[in-house]
């Protein structure tokens, strides 16, 4: 009995205080330490559901990027060909695929080799990134996160840029050269031609297909940066895109001004219009005596002089003559008289 009663007391005794110990206030960092125990399990859980932001970049500014990097190389072939202008005409000429690789390998070399956008590129705010690094779990913010190109792709976009357009260029100007296409030449000249052929038209054929993925996409402009998967991202994604149409209005009122002026001047007679602004001249005095001593048309001294009837004035024989048969009604170009003949300066009259 006794073991019994000491055995019921102790287990009502641990009972109690199980109670106890379950009333008692948590300490004060518990919630502390479940925090940082939660935290790692929900940044995985996060991460696991988190896709990449999806980005739209303007393929206005990539087109205008490719186009402004060709400017680039243009303006710099033309300061360079001028300091060749002073030696032996022609000489640049059959140089001139070298001169082109030359610059382009000195944009890639200043540009992309040193991690930085091309010149064009940067005007358009864009710069390359490397889509392979990009992985679905990474930590996102605005979408344009991720490395640039490697080395590998540096050197391999050089490659094909400078080194590709070079080895073609040179390829199409021996085998125009040497004729390869004439159908008089040797079988293996004709094959090697009907190939190169060939290989340009499906290049051509994939760049166009490149083309409308990329106008659909907004991804990729040509078959290089595909192959490399080096796609153009916004460099900076707080960089407004302001746009000035200063030159664009300039331009549009100079080619809207030149084209009446083509269109006018045609409908206007020269010496009518000298004619009529003649009163207006300020030395109309001391230039008239030697206007008369001058063809009008050809303005030198007649070596065979004429003079036009019947306003006398002087012309060289053969200016008035070519007038006079071109156009039976032909006019002075001093007074603006009709010319009924002509007469040598100091014999006969002659009809006009």
């Amino acid at each position: 009995m006794d073991r019994e009663s000491s055995a019921s007391s102790s287990s009502s005794s641990s009972s109690t205080r199980a109670i106890t110990s379950n009333n008692l206030p948590p300490p004060e960092d518990a919630w502390l330490d479940a925090c940082y125990k939660l935290l790692p399990r929900w940044e995985s859980h996060s991460l696991s559901h988190q896709s990449i932001i999806p980005i739209s970049i303007s393929r206005v500014n990539q087109v205008d990027a490719a186009r402004l990097d060709v400017e680039m190389s243009a303006m710099l072939k033309e300061q360079l060909v001028k300091v060749f202008s002073l030696m032996k005409p022609g000489m640049l000429f059959q140089y001139e695929a070298e001169l082109d690789a030359f610059l382009e390998f000195l944009i890639w070399r200043f540009s992309i080799w040193v991690d930085k956008p091309t010149p064009g590129i940067a005007l358009m705010n864009l710069r390359y990134r490397d889509e392979r690094a990009i992985e679905p779990r990474e930590k996102v913010r605005t979408g344009l996160e991720g490395p640039g190109l490697t080395v590998a792709q540096k050197i391999w976009y050089c490659i094909a840029t400078v080194g590709g357009q070079y080895i073609w260029a040179r390829i199409q100007s021996f085998s125009a050269f040497r004729r390869w296409g004439d159908s008089d030449q040797r079988s293996l000249a004709r094959r090697i031609w009907i190939l190169i052929q060939r290989v340009e038209g499906i290049y051509r054929a994939a760049s166009f297909g490149n083309l409308l993925i990329f106008l659909y996409t907004g991804r990729y402009r040509n078959l290089i940066e595909r192959a490399l998967r080096a796609r153009l991202v916004y460099g900076s994604p707080n960089m407004n895109r302001a746009v000035s149409f200063e030159y664009m209005n300039r331009q549009l009122v100079w080619n809207e001004f030149s084209e009446m002026l083509l269109l006018l001047l045609p409908l206007l007679n020269s010496s009518s219009m000298r004619n009529l602004l003649r009163p207006f001249s300020k030395d109309k005095s001391s230039s008239s005596e030697q206007d008369d001593n001058i063809c009008p048309i050809c303005r030198s001294t007649p070596t065979i002089p004429y003079v036009a009837l019947p306003c006398q004035h002087r012309y060289c024989y053969y200016c008035l003559r070519t007038r006079c048969a071109a156009a039976p009604s032909f006019r002075c170009s001093r007074c603006s008289e009709p010319v009924a003949a002509m007469q040598r300066h100091s014999g006969g009259a002659t009809n006009g």
